[in-house]
Protein backbone atom coordinates (compact mmCIF):
# COMPACT_ATOMS: atom_id res chain seq x y z
CA UNK A 1 0.00 0.00 0.00
CA UNK A 2 1.37 3.49 -0.80
CA UNK A 3 1.73 6.24 1.72
CA UNK A 4 -0.36 9.08 1.20
CA UNK A 5 0.51 12.00 0.19
CA UNK A 6 1.75 15.08 2.79
CA UNK A 7 -0.38 17.42 3.59
CA UNK A 8 2.01 19.66 2.06
CA UNK A 9 1.52 18.73 -1.44
CA UNK A 10 -1.79 18.76 -3.77
CA UNK A 11 -3.08 16.89 -6.81
CA UNK A 12 -3.34 19.03 -10.15
CA UNK A 13 -7.16 20.16 -9.58
CA UNK A 14 -6.69 20.86 -5.77
CA UNK A 15 -3.72 22.78 -6.77
CA UNK A 16 -5.45 24.82 -9.23
CA UNK A 17 -8.25 25.63 -6.65
CA UNK A 18 -5.94 27.07 -4.79
CA UNK A 19 -4.13 29.06 -7.01
CA UNK A 20 -7.48 30.06 -8.82
CA UNK A 21 -6.86 28.69 -12.23
CA UNK A 22 -7.68 25.92 -14.56
CA UNK A 23 -5.75 22.93 -14.87
CA UNK A 24 -5.27 23.97 -18.22
CA UNK A 25 -2.74 26.97 -16.74
CA UNK A 26 -0.61 24.65 -15.02
CA UNK A 27 -0.35 22.45 -17.44
CA UNK A 28 0.20 25.41 -19.61
CA UNK A 29 2.58 27.44 -17.46
CA UNK A 30 4.74 23.53 -16.90
CA UNK A 31 4.70 23.62 -20.85
CA UNK A 32 6.75 27.00 -21.05
CA UNK A 33 8.74 25.79 -18.30
CA UNK A 34 7.27 28.40 -15.62
CA UNK A 35 6.31 25.19 -13.53
CA UNK A 36 7.60 21.74 -12.58
CA UNK A 37 6.40 18.60 -13.37
CA UNK A 38 6.56 16.39 -10.43
CA UNK A 39 6.99 12.75 -10.46
CA UNK A 40 3.71 10.46 -10.68
CA UNK A 41 3.29 8.42 -7.60
CA UNK A 42 1.05 5.95 -8.69
CA UNK A 43 -1.71 7.61 -11.02
CA UNK A 44 -1.38 10.60 -9.05
CA UNK A 45 1.20 13.48 -9.68
CA UNK A 46 1.05 15.68 -6.20
CA UNK A 47 2.15 19.39 -6.38
CA UNK A 48 3.95 21.47 -3.56
CA UNK A 49 2.13 23.51 -1.71
CA UNK A 50 4.31 26.31 -2.22
CA UNK A 51 3.44 26.50 -6.33
CA UNK A 52 0.58 28.21 -4.80
CA UNK A 53 2.59 31.23 -4.56
CA UNK A 54 4.79 30.45 -7.69
CA UNK A 55 1.09 30.77 -9.68
CA UNK A 56 0.44 33.74 -7.85
CA UNK A 57 3.26 35.71 -8.58
CA UNK A 58 3.02 34.95 -12.39
CA UNK A 59 -0.62 35.73 -12.83
CA UNK A 60 0.17 39.37 -10.72
CA UNK A 61 3.08 39.75 -13.08
CA UNK A 62 0.70 38.83 -16.10
CA UNK A 63 -1.64 41.48 -14.40
CA UNK A 64 1.01 44.24 -15.00
CA UNK A 65 1.64 43.41 -18.55
CA UNK A 66 4.80 40.95 -18.36
CA UNK A 67 5.03 38.37 -20.84
CA UNK A 68 6.27 34.79 -19.97
CA UNK A 69 9.48 35.09 -21.13
CA UNK A 70 9.87 38.02 -18.48
CA UNK A 71 7.96 36.47 -16.26
CA UNK A 72 10.53 33.33 -15.94
CA UNK A 73 13.41 36.15 -16.43
CA UNK A 74 11.74 37.04 -12.97
CA UNK A 75 11.59 34.09 -10.76
CA UNK A 76 15.19 32.86 -11.84
CA UNK A 77 15.94 36.04 -10.24
CA UNK A 78 12.76 35.77 -7.43
CA UNK A 79 15.76 35.77 -4.35
CA UNK A 80 15.36 39.41 -4.87
CA UNK A 81 19.19 39.95 -5.24
CA UNK A 82 20.16 40.64 -8.43
CA UNK A 83 18.23 44.57 -8.28
CA UNK A 84 19.92 45.79 -11.35
CA UNK A 85 18.78 42.62 -13.44
CA UNK A 86 15.10 42.96 -11.70
CA UNK A 87 15.08 46.60 -12.15
CA UNK A 88 15.97 45.96 -15.81
CA UNK A 89 12.77 43.57 -16.67
CA UNK A 90 10.84 46.33 -15.15
CA UNK A 91 12.51 48.88 -17.01
CA UNK A 92 11.88 47.51 -20.31
CA UNK A 93 7.88 46.42 -19.65
CA UNK A 94 7.87 50.03 -18.41
CA UNK A 95 9.39 51.45 -21.93
CA UNK A 96 6.40 49.32 -23.53
CA UNK A 97 3.99 50.24 -21.66
CA UNK A 98 4.49 54.09 -22.53
CA UNK A 99 4.63 53.41 -26.12
CA UNK A 100 1.84 52.10 -26.18
CA UNK A 101 0.24 55.03 -24.26
CA UNK A 102 1.87 57.34 -26.48
CA UNK A 103 0.02 55.00 -29.46
CA UNK A 104 -3.17 55.44 -27.42
CA UNK A 105 -2.83 59.15 -27.05
CA UNK A 106 -2.97 59.44 -30.63
CA UNK A 107 -5.64 57.64 -31.99
CA UNK A 108 -7.73 59.13 -29.24
CA UNK A 109 -7.06 62.76 -30.64
CA UNK A 110 -7.63 61.17 -34.28
CA UNK A 111 -10.56 59.90 -33.10
CA UNK A 112 -11.44 62.95 -31.38
CA UNK A 113 -10.60 65.32 -34.61
CA UNK A 114 -12.41 63.05 -37.18
CA UNK A 115 -15.35 63.11 -34.75
CA UNK A 116 -15.72 66.83 -34.42
CA UNK A 117 -15.35 66.82 -37.89
CA UNK A 118 -17.83 64.53 -38.97
CA UNK A 119 -20.05 66.55 -37.15
CA UNK A 120 -19.60 70.03 -38.40
CA UNK A 121 -19.13 68.85 -42.17
CA UNK A 122 -22.65 68.78 -44.46
CA UNK A 123 -24.85 65.78 -44.97
CA UNK A 124 -24.53 65.65 -48.45
CA UNK A 125 -20.57 64.90 -48.09
CA UNK A 126 -19.31 61.75 -47.49
CA UNK A 127 -18.21 61.09 -43.73
CA UNK A 128 -14.88 62.27 -42.75
CA UNK A 129 -14.60 58.87 -40.27
CA UNK A 130 -15.33 56.35 -43.31
CA UNK A 131 -12.73 58.65 -45.68
CA UNK A 132 -10.15 58.13 -43.39
CA UNK A 133 -10.85 54.41 -42.64
CA UNK A 134 -10.85 54.02 -46.79
CA UNK A 135 -7.09 55.94 -47.03
CA UNK A 136 -4.11 53.44 -46.89
CA UNK A 137 -2.43 53.70 -43.59
CA UNK A 138 0.50 56.13 -43.55
CA UNK A 139 2.00 54.35 -41.05
CA UNK A 140 4.99 52.31 -41.06
CA UNK A 141 4.12 48.60 -40.95
CA UNK A 142 4.37 47.75 -37.28
CA UNK A 143 7.09 45.12 -35.94
CA UNK A 144 5.66 41.41 -35.68
CA UNK A 145 7.46 38.50 -34.36
CA UNK A 146 5.40 36.83 -36.86
CA UNK A 147 7.88 35.60 -39.80
CA UNK A 148 7.13 36.09 -43.32
CA UNK A 149 4.67 33.29 -45.28
CA UNK A 150 6.50 32.31 -48.36
CA UNK A 151 3.66 31.69 -51.10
Amino acid sequence: MRASPSSESLTIGRLARAADVGVETIRYYQDRKLLPVPESEGAFRYYPLSLVERIRFIKRAQELGFSLEEVRELLQLEDGTDRRSIRRVAADRLSQIEAKLADLKRMQRVLEDLMTECEHTKADLPCPIIGTLRKPSVRPAVETKRRPVSV
